[in-house]
């Protein structure tokens, strides 16, 4: 039987790399707000 320790040790380490970088990359950057309740109407 061979030792499987680092190839166990190499998968968790790209899973771990690849759920920060897609963690990393989504959402909406700088800071949180709420959206107004009606949008503004523009007159011409």
């Amino acid at each position: 039987m061979k030792n499987r320790l680092p190839a166990r040790l190499l998968w968790l380490v790209l899973v771990i790399a690849g759920a920060g970088i897609g963690l990393a990359g989504c959402g909406q950057k700088g800071p949180l707000y709420l959206p107004d309740e009606r949008p503004q109407q523009q007159h011409d």
